[in-house]
């Protein structure tokens, strides 16, 4: 963990307190790992190789040296002296202090405090068509990390950028427009240049001839309310749809309502000697912050375009103070990034503080075939469809199973297998199979959860620590914006229980007591690791 941000976490890593415990005795960073071979100690550190230098002796004299010092320290049972490594044992009794927190905890286990206020930005689709699998993706990644931080103790706000101004609202309006003429008042009319497809805009016009009562409502002078219509029922949309993925936004910020700001920015702008106009329009000086070249921000007609929208919505976003501004936007976004930290310098603001994630594109398979189209959505799939085959949780952990910056490829029925073959399963099933031995047992819970750990063989201790693993886990994840981090790490811990599970007596062993205790940590470790995810968990499978 570095700097001050985490000084004040409530949960730290059993690996996190050795280590300090370590830095204390010896007034020295340390490196700590767990050694390959469980045998060999439950951590090592190679801290003697570090000091051979400094202290002009041999690392394998300055380890043994160092071992006579740190069997002292009451939470190791024994330290070893091991060809100039450091292996360090811990008690049952700390391992027993440390699950005893972690089971009084439940699901605040892992939390952590934290003054950082950061503004998340994701999805943003434009309002004029239903969510797409591709949108899904970065919407899943987004609240993960939202979530994620949340249980770290980040102030996160979130937000929904709408584009609700500018030529696809007046497109939305012409698609409405035309599709009501042709297919609702059955009039001869010319097919539009440019517009959207589908049946959605079908079912939408019919939606606007109820809601407006008038077959003039397809008239040009019209245009401007369709417009505004058709996308307010797409947002309508747009919010169901994410809600049935347990996502909900704090703040819907309007693009049009933003432009009232528009004067405002390029004042600032023009101050700053950042903008410049050439062959009638005015320009970004983006070229100078690594762009290929500059960028058109006000066409010859007077029109803003796409990059000015974004100039005052980032104008609005860091007038607001926060300590970061992470925006997620998909791939197709790359070239928009050095051309938005211009305008933000120019503005007068740090670029540093925004962070841009971008997500790659998904490919779905159904039987090894190449999913279907929606016809409602005019050749994309349909987010909504997907989510009503798959549900909610199994498209979460897949989406969530992956770094967000390589391209997802999956077929959808392997999520609803209920095998080994399907990791969101695996992980449930582990938990599951806890429950189910808690509730066979002659032993009650408070009888369980009060029994003291002792005599732990070298498997309940490997799983004890796996456990108590979590708050470092969480950490590393948020920091790096790996979640996937999180996924594997409850893939490899279920993968431990199974195969304790199938190699162990448990019920009615001598010290069955101990075993659940420990198992029943594990437990706590899958339900708080999924449900951070957003992700529900199963008690019967």
């Amino acid at each position: 963990m570095e700097g001050e941000k985490f000084k004040r976490l409530r949960f730290i890593s059993v690996k996190e307190k050795i280590k300090q415990i370590l830095q204390n005795k010896i007034q020295q960073e340390i490196i700590l790992e767990v050694p390959k071979k469980r045998e060999l100690g439950d951590f090592a550190t190679p801290i003697a190789f570090s000091l051979a230098k400094k202290l002009k002796k041999s690392p394998i004299k300055i380890a043994e040296d160092l071992v006579n010092e740190l069997n002292t320290i009451s939470e190791f049972e024994k330290v070893e002296a091991v060809r100039g490594f450091i292996n360090i044992y811990i008690t049952d009794n700390f391992i027993n202090q440390e699950i005893d927190l972690a089971l009084k905890s439940g699901l605040n286990f892992g939390s952590a405090e934290n003054n950082e206020k950061i503004l998340i930005e994701f999805v943003s689709a434009n309002p004029t068509g239903p969510l797409h699998i591709g949108h899904l993706r970065g919407a899943i990644y987004g609240d993960g990390l939202v979530r994620l931080g949340r249980k770290l103790g980040y102030k996160i706000d979130t937000e929904y950028y709408i584009n609700d101004a500018g030529r696809q609202i007046y497109l939305l309006g012409v698609s409405l427009q035309y599709a009501g003429l042709k297919y609702i008042l059955n009039r001869e009319i010319k097919e539009p240049e440019e517009y959207y497809r589908g049946e959605y805009i079908i079912d939408l016009a019919k939606e606007a001839y109820q809601y407006f009562q008038n077959p003039n409502c397809f008239d040009d002078e019209n245009l401007e309310k369709l417009a505004v219509f058709g996308k307010d029922k797409m947002m309508e949309e747009i919010r169901s749809n994410l809600k049935n993925v347990n996502i909900e936004f704090d703040n819907f910020v309007s693009e049009k309502k933003l432009q009232e700001n528009w004067e405002t920015a390029l004042n600032i702008l023009e101050k700053n000697n950042g903008i410049y106009k050439d062959k009638n329009m005015l320009w970004l000086k983006s070229k100078e912050f690594g762009d290929e070249f500059d960028r058109v921000i006000v066409r010859e007609n007077n029109i803003p375009t796409y990059l000015a929208g974004d100039i005052v919505y980032h104008y609005n976003k860091f007038s607001r103070n926060y300590d970061k501004y992470i925006n997620i936007w998909g791939a197709d976004h790359h070239g928009y990034i050095t051309r938005v930290k211009a305008a933000i310098k120019y503005l007068g603001f740090e670029p540093e503080k925004l962070e841009i994630i971008l997500t790659q594109m998904v490919s779905l398979l159904k039987d090894g075939q190449p999913y279907k189209m929606s016809k409602r959505a005019g050749n994309f799939i349909l987010m909504r469809d997907v989510v009503d085959e798959v549900g909610a949780n199994s498209l979460r952990y897949a989406f969530l199973s992956k770094t967000a910056d390589i391209p997802l490829k999956f077929d959808i029925n392997d999520l609803n297998k209920m095998d080994n073959s399907n990791p969101h399963f695996y992980i449930n099933y582990a938990y599951s199979r806890i429950k189910s031995l808690l509730r066979k047992s002659k032993f009650n819970l408070d009888e369980v959860i009060n029994t003291e750990l002792k005599n732990l063989d070298i498997n309940l201790r490997e799983l004890s620590i796996l456990a108590l693993k979590l708050p470092e886990v969480f950490v590393d994840s948020f920091e790096t914006r790996q979640i996937f981090k999180i996924t594997e790490y409850l893939k490899n811990l279920a993968s431990k229980l199974h195969s304790f599970y199938n190699s162990s007596t448990i019920l009615g062993s001598e010290n069955e007591k101990e075993i659940l205790k420990v198992l029943l940590s594990v437990a706590n470790s899958i339900k708080v690791g999924l449900e951070t995810l957003g992700i529900e968990v199963q008690e019967r499978l």
